[in-house]
Parts: C-alpha cells; sequence; structure tokens
C-alpha cells in the first residue's frame, strides 16, 4: 500500500494538557527519519505554568471545536505533503475529523474522545469529565482541573511523585464550551464513508475514555474497503503518553504504521 509512505507526522494534543506531552514522542519519530509537528492550540503556545496563571482566560474559554478542527485542517493543508496524524483524547476526534476531510495518509487516535452519538455508561467517564462541562458556571472562564481530580481521571495507577510532575508540567486551564462540542455537529463523523487507516489505542485502566468507549467507536466505521483497527493495552491509563513504558505504545504505532 501506498497510504502511509508519507514521512511527515503531525502530533494532536487534547484537551487539558500541554502540547509539550508530544516531547518524547517528537524524539521518539525523529530519531526513526520522521519530520515531527506538535502545533500548540490556539491561545497555548506558552509553558503550562504560564497558562495556568492566566486563568481564568477569556481567550482560551472562547475555544469551539469547530474553530480548533479547522485550525488543525489549516496546518496540515500547508504541509508538502499529506501526514499521519496522531492525535490523544481530543486530539484522537480531531483526527477522526481529519481523516474523513481526506487530509491524512493514516491516522491513530489514542485514548480518543467519541463523536458525536457515541455513548458509555461508564460511571468513571461521568466522574471524571463532569466538572470540565462546567454547568451552572461561567462560560468565559476557563475551567482548571484540581489535582485531585487529575489524579483519577489522567494518572490512576500512578505514584504520587509522577501524578504531581506530570500536573505541574502540562496540565493548562480549558475551554468549558470546547468539551461540551463534543456532543454536537461539530464532532459528527460519517462512520460509512471511505477513509485513509485508522487506527484506535485504548487503555484498560483509563477512567476518562474508558476502553469500551473506544472500541464502540471502532465498532461504528463500516466501510469495508477502509482500514480500521483496534489495540487495547493493558494497565494504561489517560495519561498514556507519559505513562512509565510509553515506548512500547509508540513501538506499536510506529509497527502499524509500518505494516500499512
Amino acid at each position: 500500500m501506498k497510504a502511509l509512505t508519507s514521512k511527515t507526522i503531525v502530533f494532536i494534543t487534547g484537551a487539558f494538557v500541554s502540547s509539550d506531552c508530544w516531547n518524547d514522542w517528537k524524539t521518539y519519530f525523529e530519531e526513526r527519519g520522521y519530520t515531527t509537528l506538535a502545533p500548540a492550540w490556539p491561545h497555548k503556545d506558552a509553558p503550562a505554568c504560564t497558562l495556568r496563571e492566566r486563568h481564568p482566560d477569556a481567550e482560551v474559554a472562547s475555544l469551539r471545536l469547530a474553530s480548533l478542527t479547522d485550525y488543525f485542517a489549516t496546518i496540515v493543508k500547508q504541509l508538502s505533503e499529506k501526514p499521519i496524524l496522531i492525535g490523544h483524547s481530543m486530539g484522537g476526534l480531531i483526527t477522526q475529523l481529519l481523516l474523513q476531510k481526506d487530509l491524512a495518509t493514516a491516522g491513530i487516535a489514542i485514548h480518543s474522545l467519541q463523536p458525536k452519538g457515541i455513548f458509555t455508561f461508564k460511571f468513571s467517564f461521568y466522574k471524571a469529565g463532569w466538572g470540565a462541562l462546567g454547568f451552572f458556571t461561567d462560560t468565559k472562564k476557563t475551567y482548571l482541573m484540581s489535582f485531585r481530580e487529575w489524579q483519577y481521571a489522567f494518572t490512576n495507577g500512578m505514584s504520587f511523585e509522577q501524578q504531581k510532575e506530570a500536573y505541574y508540567n502540562l496540565l493548562v486551564p480549558e475551554s468549558k464550551l470546547l468539551v461540551r462540542d463534543a456532543t454536537t455537529d461539530a464532532a459528527k463523523i460519517n462512520f460509512s464513508s471511505a477513509h485513509a487507516p485508522l487506527l484506535f489505542l485504548a487503555g484498560s485502566t483509563d477512567h476518562f475514555i474508558p476502553a469500551s468507549l473506544n472500541y464502540s467507536n471502532y465498532k461504528k466505521y463500516s466501510h469495508h474497503q477502509s482500514v480500521t483497527d483496534y489495540k487495547e493495552f493493558a494497565g494504561r491509563n489517560h495519561f498514556v503518553l507519559g505513562q512509565p513504558n510509553w515506548s512500547e505504545i509508540a513501538d506499536f504505532v510506529l509497527s502499524w504504521i509500518k505494516k500499512n
């Protein structure tokens, strides 16, 4: 197949974290011959500590899914070749949205936020994400996850020191409206359309995006001539990009890219 001859990778960051979450991944793939980009979201091109100091941040609070998807689409269209997209959480959803626009040679959706119409009844999903929706609060103000919420939603199962380091290095304020947009047409996928190869990765201990939700997302794709794959890893939480042994996930992604 010619689909994955691209040597350019665009990493798409999820909500609540800095684009620095991809630093090790960028190094990993660059050492293997790829050109990589991990663009910061609009209004988030600063260290995590600086962004937290700006909270509540009206500019970040104004971010919406449709404009964020357009932002990444513009970046991708300016490249000399169609890239491979690797997105985490909200970035996984944006990866799916860009793939259906035929803007990439392949997509890897890591613990992806669900598109419109995909649901789960897992209690952990609602416990982890309820605060970020910001119901009955001012949507002109950003949401900043507390350390206790971070421990449950992102870094469950890790040591206290690992959780604390990740929180201070990566946590950023988020738009409440952006999180809500996952239930709107801005997050709509045409599951029956042809698409470039797409890989879903899930983790068995992810509270925020349960593996069952990723599997439901994967199963909705129905175009039989398009490659859609799924893999669940044991013991992986929502902080999978920086969890110990993260390179095992990167190894799997690289192998999948080469195979397709």
